[in-house]
Parts: C-alpha cells; sequence; structure tokens
C-alpha cells in the first residue's frame, strides 16, 4: 500500500473531526481574547489555581500507578494462572465499570462519613476506574505468544523476570492507553470529587459557571486544563513508542500454560475478593438500603421514561463515536506521522473538559450561528461524540494495531483496491475492538451527567440527570431508583465488553 494517495480520504475525515473537537477550544481562546490579557493574567496566575494545579497533579501520580498495579495484578491472576473461580472474579473486576463514578463516591461517604480530601478522592478513583485498565490488559494477555516466554525462561530467567523484562513490555499499549484514558477521566471528573469533597480543576471549573453563567474566570481554568491534557498526551506518546505488536509467523499462537498458584490459592484470592467487596458490595449495600427505605412508591412512570431515553442516547452516541474515531485510530497505527499525532491529540485533548465545558461551548456556537440545532438531540449527540471520543479510540487502536498490515498487503496484490483492503480485512479482525468501543462510549453516556443538563431538549431526563437532581434536594430515597438502572442497564454492557475482550482472543 505504499503510496500515500490512500491515506488521503481518511486524514481529510479525520481532519474534519479534529476541527470539531476544536470547537471547545475555540471557545476558550475566544473568552481569552475577549477579557484580555491582563484579565487574564489575573485569574490564571493566582495562588488559587496553583492549588488546584497541585492537587489535580497529586491526583494523577497517585491514582493512575495504583490503578496499573490493580489492573496487572489482577489480569494476570484471572489469565494466567489457575486461581479458583478466575471466570468470575474476570467479570466481577468489569463491572465496576457499571456504577457511576459519583454512585461510587456517594456510597463510600455515606458509609464513611468522615472520608473527604485527597486520600478519598484517590480511594475511591482507584476503585471506579481500574477496569479501564484491566479490560485491555486482560485482552492483551490473552493475545501474547507464551513461545516468547517460554524462550525467555529456556535461557535461564526466572518468572518474576520473564514477567518483568518480556510480559510486561508487550503489554505497554495497553497500559499506556488504559492510563492515558484515567488521567482524562480524572481531569474531567466531576461528580464523584464533589461528592467526596476535593477540589480540582474540574470542580472549580462548574462551581464558577453556577457561580456565574458566563464565567471569564471558569474558561481560564478551562484553558490550564487543556494544558494538562495535552501534557498527558505527550507523555503518552513516548512512553507507548513504536514498536510491532502484532504477531507474523506460521501457525497460530498456542495458548499459554496457567501458572499453579498451589498452596498460595487461598491467600491470593484475598485480591479479587476485597475488590468485588469495595467496588460492588459497598455501593449494592447503599442502594438496598435506599430502596428499602422507599419501597414501592419510589417505581414511577418518571423512571421508565428515563430508561427509554438513556438507551436511545447511549446506543445513539456510542454507535456515532465509534464510527467518527475510527479513521483516526486507522492512521494512528498504519500512518504515523507528525500530521497524524497532531489530529490524534485534537481526538484526545477534548476528553479532559468537563461536560460543563464542552456544553457551553456548543451552546455558544449554535445559539450564535446555528440557531435551529440549539436544544436538539443532533447537539445533544455531537456533545458525546465530542466528550467520548477518547473511549472510542484506545479500544479501536489497540485492536488495529493487533491486525497485521501485511494482510492488507497481500489483499492489494490480489485485486483489492486499498479501501476495500480496509475493509475486508482490518476492519473485521478489528471488529471486537469496535464493538468494546462502542459499549465503553454507552457505558459513558449512561452515565454522562453535566453536559446532558445543558444541552438535551427540555423534556429530556435521563438516569443520571434525575439521580442527580434528586440527590441535590437531599432526597436520596427517591434517586435509589434511577441508580439502580444505571447499574442495570450498565451491566449488560460490561458482560458485553468481557465477551468481546475473550473473543479478541478466540477464546
Amino acid at each position: 500500500m505504499g503510496a500515500s494517495r490512500p491515506h488521503v480520504p481518511v486524514i481529510v475525515f479525520a481532519a474534519l473531526v479534529a476541527m470539531f473537537s476544536l470547537v471547545p477550544l475555540g471557545f476558550i481562546g475566544w473568552v481569552t481574547y475577549d477579557v484580555g490579557w491582563e484579565t487574564v493574567k489575573t485569574l490564571v496566575f493566582r495562588p488559587r489555581v496553583g492549588e488546584l494545579i497541585l492537587g489535580t497533579l497529586y491526583l494523577e501520580l497517585l491514582t493512575i500507578p495504583l490503578s496499573i498495579a490493580v489492573a496487572v495484578g489482577l489480569a494476570w491472576l484471572t489469565e494466567r494462572t489457575d486461581i479458583p473461580g478466575a471466570r468470575l472474579w474476570a467479570w466481577l473486576a468489569i463491572t465496576p465499570l457499571a456504577v457511576p463514578a459519583f454512585v461510587h463516591s456517594y456510597a463510600w461517604v455515606s458509609l464513611v462519613p468522615g472520608m473527604r480530601g485527597l486520600s478519598g478522592g484517590v480511594f475511591v478513583a482507584v476503585l471506579a476506574y481500574f477496569p479501564f485498565l484491566y479490560l485491555p490488559v486482560a485482552a492483551a494477555l490473552r493475545r501474547l505468544d507464551p513461545a516468547v516466554e517460554d524462550a525467555a525462561a529456556s535461557l535461564g530467567l526466572a518468572p518474576v523476570a520473564v514477567f518483568f523484562r518480556v510480559v510486561l513490555p508487550q503489554l505497554r499499549l495497553a497500559i499506556c492507553g488504559g492510563s492515558l484514558l484515567i488521567g482524562l477521566h480524572l481531569l474531567s471528573e466531576y461528580g464523584l470529587f464533589a461528592m467526596i469533597r476535593f477540589d480540582t480543576l474540574a470542580t472549580a471549573i462548574v462551581d464558577q459557571f453556577q457561580s456565574s453563567y458566563n464565567s471569564p474566570a471558569a474558561s481560564m481554568i478551562g484553558g490550564v486544563l487543556v494544558t494538562c491534557c495535552l501534557f498527558l498526551l505527550g507523555l503518552e506518546v513516548l512512553l507507548r513508542g513504536n514498536e510491532r505488536y502484532a504477531r507474523i509467523g506460521a501457525g497460530a499462537a498456542r495458548p499459554a500454560n496457567l501458572q499453579r498458584l498451589g498452596r498460595f490459592a487461598l491467600p491470593v484470592l484475598l485480591l479479587p475478593a476485597t475488590l468485588a467487596v469495595l467496588t460492588l458490595g459497598v455501593p449494592l449495600l447503599t442502594l438496598g438500603r435506599w430502596l428499602w427505605l422507599g419501597g414501592a412508591a419510589i417505581w414511577d412512570n418518571e423512571v421508565t421514561g428515563a430508561v427509554g431515553q438513556t438507551i436511545v442516547l447511549a446506543l445513539a452516541g456510542g454507535i456515532l463515536a465509534t464510527m467518527t474515531a475510527a479513521p483516526m485510530a486507522w492512521l494512528s497505527v498504519r500512518a504515523p506521522g507528525r500530521l497524524q499525532r497532531f489530529l490524534e491529540a485534537c481526538h484526545y485533548y477534548v476528553g479532559s473538559l468537563p461536560g460543563v465545558v464542552v456544553a457551553l461551548a456548543l451552546v455558544s456556537v449554535t445559539v450564535r450561528f446555528l440557531l435551529p440545532l440549539y436544544q436538539t438531540f443532533a447537539l445533544l449527540l455531537a456533545g458525546y461524540v465530542l466528550l467520548f471520543l477518547p473511549r472510542a479510540m484506545v479500544g479501536l487502536r489497540a485492536s488495529i494495531a493487533q491486525a497485521p498490515v501485511e494482510l492488507e498487503r497481500a489483499a492489494v496484490a490480489l485485486g483489492r483496491t486499498p479501501g476495500q483492503a480496509v475493509r475486508q480485512i482490518t476492519l473485521r479482525l478489528a471488529a471486537p475492538g469496535a464493538a468494546a468501543s462502542v459499549a465503553l462510549v454507552s457505558l459513558g453516556i449512561t452515565n454522562e451527567l453535566t453536559a446532558t443538563l445543558m444541552l438535551a431538549p427540555t423534556g429530556v431526563d435521563t438516569l443520571a440527570t434525575r439521580f442527580w437532581a434528586l440527590t441535590s434536594e437531599i432526597d436520596y430515597v427517591a434517586a435509589a431508583p434511577y441508580a439502580v438502572m444505571m447499574v442495570v442497564l450498565s451491566l449488560p454492557l460490561t458482560l458485553f465488553l468481557h465477551a468481546q475482550s475473550k473473543r479478541t482472543a478466540g477464546q
């Protein structure tokens, strides 16, 4: 496929998406120009912003390494050892995705009222977000060729050395992608940290907008948040490298031999069992108490309406975001370059912005230039695409990276056009990753809060917005059905994610 010509249509489409993703950044830039440099210096270069940056930095530096340790350790146990009930623990490892982050936070605050600040924020964030790392790491472990590990062991390396020198480097792409996703979530999360009473750049932005709808201070903090995101993107590019991850050779990789735990099996069970209790037991216990106090009276027609609207928005947004991200995901693997890196950064940076910033940017643009789109489903779906492009990119990019480019070239040599080769070969091989991306985005939309509050047409209430409205009124009993239904809708998606990750490995 040697010439760059076949890449041009894909680059054009990716560039159009990148331009659209720059709308929030353009909004911040316009506000910056409008208020003037002197006002910018006053609003940005002040002690309070420094405290917020430091708090957000501590949050990232503590949460991401802890999440990596938990996810990699759990993935190794469930995929490469004979731990009892491996399938059950693997499924329970991803089910925390079914519980919204702000529900995790409220459950723990209800159980431990004194849980506040950085330590509480890191604890809840690890529980809520480590599945974003577990999923790609577990999938990567299933697809690794154990012959490489056998060769390393035959050269005299101990099992621990084989893991750190052979296995862990091959997990780099999965770890970097999942870590980036968690880092972006930490930058943009509002509900979790608002309930835990830990101030971050995101919570400060929302507080500013709540006090003043057109707040230059909030926009300036949004600019700082974008800078943090660009730093994360650059760091992820440096760490992931350009190594090849697809296997080429005769036959297929055999399944890995499971490590026998022996007398350590029962003690090792403490890790997945403790995680299951912390991530699922506590939220379900809290929600069960709310439902018990409310009885049957709290289940009304409003709950049914919110369920239907949430399902429609989640499926439509998931499919649209994945289709939108596909060209860039293909380019980032098949045709890396300076332009492609820039376009990829445009796809990713918007994921670090709080939904309220993205929503206000879209509202400002539509009110000024596209008024008929204001408060429509189209605008709401556009907001979802912007917010969840990073989720769609991670799954697609990892799957495309493991589809050998030589198969595309062979298809072209047999008479297929480059476009046909991509559609008939690469996209089919990457289908499990695409399905996982749809599920991940749908999960995010099911639990999305701030952007939905601002962009949804009149009369549209999702489960998340109804739950937040009722908890804001301190009516936790009435809010319980909405939280429960968010979990119920999300559980099939988590099961689907797990099934697709196993299909990727041919299991």
